[in-house]
């Protein structure tokens, strides 16, 4: 719900214009009333589409399998796990793809399917800042594990360098990183949840006839598949980084 101006100049309510997140059923949380809300819901409908598509695509491709022949589920299957293989691997090698391929294939998933639930009536959960910032900080702690485990000592000499006159800004860059990654993804994803509730909310019905088709395959299906594949890109990068010293 928006003001928009009328002929007079008076603003009025567009009741279609809503973008925000709404509070509904109260929770008590260690003596706190806390609200289950639109982004709640919206993540429990897109885990339960991930689990129930997941669950689907492994009986049909052990199906194929067994029978020795190739299905187009069981082929989706192959090329998505191959392609998931190779992007991880181009940054961590074969070596280090073992153990953080699972995390980017689960992180993938799960982020390009909020940022396209915007096509099934949904608000994206990562238009909740608080979502991208959870997988941020997940991400983050990852790669200071990765750092602390690989590099030792070497974490701390790099803070100084290549000054000791750095090291506030090296500080400020390292806890920068998941304020970063998550303001990037929730500020596309927000960015076009708004213009498409403004859309609906502020132009005449004509006027919306097939064009918010095209704008949801922008705003929805190709801006959401960028920020997904930017966000894993910037966490394999990241990790690569601190493995440098064991490859």
């Amino acid at each position: 719900m928006v003001l928009g101006p009328t002929a007079i100049g008076t603003p009025v309510i567009l009741e279609d214009a809503d973008f925000y997140i709404h509070e509904f059923y109260p929770v008590d949380f260690f003596g706190t009333t806390v609200h289950i809300t639109t982004t709640h819901i919206c993540t429990i409908i897109v885990v339960a589409v991930i689990m129930i598509l997941t669950l689907f695509l492994r009986h049909a491709f052990f199906k194929a399998e067994r029978e020795g022949r190739m299905t187009t589920a069981s082929t989706l299957v192959e090329m998505g796990v191959d392609a998931l293989t190779h992007f991880v691997e181009d940054s961590l090698g074969k070596k280090g793809a073992k153990h953080y391929i699972n995390y980017i294939g689960v992180l993938f998933l799960y982020i390009f399917f909020c940022n396209t639930s915007g096509i099934f009536g949904l608000r994206p959960p990562t238009a909740d800042y608080g979502t991208p910032l959870c997988l941020a900080l997940i991400t983050w702690v990852m790669i200071m594990y990765a750092d602390i485990r690989y590099n030792k000592l070497d974490m701390v000499k790099d803070l100084f360098r290549p000054f000791p006159l750095f090291f506030p800004m090296n500080v400020i860059s390292m806890f920068s990183t998941p304020l970063s990654m998550s303001l990037r993804l929730f500020g596309n994803v927000l960015g076009g949840t708004v213009l498409m509730a403004l859309f609906y909310g502020m132009l005449p019905w004509f006027v919306k006839l097939g064009i918010p088709a095209a704008l949801h395959v922008y705003f929805d299906i190709f801006s959401g598949a960028i920020q997904t594949y930017v966000f894993c890109m910037l966490t394999v990068t990241f990790v690569a980084n601190k493995r440098e010293a064991v490859e």
